[in-house]
């Protein structure tokens, strides 16, 4: 239930979020998501958890994938590229819906307590990995690059889709590099 209200959060944004459409979406009975979660906040909540859930795994799967040191500007770009692109495109509903969350979020502070798990173990995901590759970024240039990052994303998820490619996010990765990390070489 929770993925498909992840998808309507997507294409229909926090208020096409219903129990109803849910359930539609998900194929199942009437009622069988308000059993569930019993308000239309509680829905929300679950598709904010589900969402963390999902993040935490793709983060563990990009550690993963990347185990070899990236030194350069070149390199940091290079895997900031990666990450924005597979967002922008394969991930894109999932960031979409992350975003409808967030906004919902400043007037719901049980939601906004479910995504601050986004935000934290960001932070702490990109520290631990930059050491782990043996990154040379300063732990104090860590948010500044994150809030790039963030910014970027928005504007890749948010375009039209066909107006992302391969060069437009590596350009954009290269800007957040020497913006957040001048002294890297």
């Amino acid at each position: 239930m929770t993925d498909a209200a992840i998808e309507l959060l997507a294409t229909s944004g926090v208020h096409g979020l219903t129990h109803r459409a849910v359930e539609k979406a998900a194929g199942l009975p009437q009622g069988t998501a308000s059993n569930y979660f019993p308000s239309r906040e509680a829905l929300l909540v679950a598709a904010a958890q589900r969402i963390v859930e999902l993040h935490h795994a793709d983060m563990d799967r990009a550690a993963q994938h990347h185990k070899t040191a990236a030194s350069t500007t070149g390199q940091v770009a290079d895997l900031l590229a990666e990450s924005l692109l597979e967002a922008a495109t394969t991930l894109r509903n999932r960031y979409l819906a992350i975003f409808e969350l967030q906004l919902e979020a400043v007037r719901r502070p049980v939601l906004a307590s479910a995504l601050a798990g986004l935000q934290d173990t960001s932070t702490r995901f990109t520290a631990g990995h930059h050491a782990e590759l043996g990154l040379p970024i300063p732990r104090e240039s860590i948010p500044t690059l994150i809030a790039l990052y963030g910014g970027a994303l928005f504007t890749l998820v948010t375009a039209p889709p066909e107006s992302i490619s391969k060069d437009v996010v590596q350009g954009v990765a290269r800007a957040i590099v020497h913006g957040a990390l001048p002294g890297l070489t």
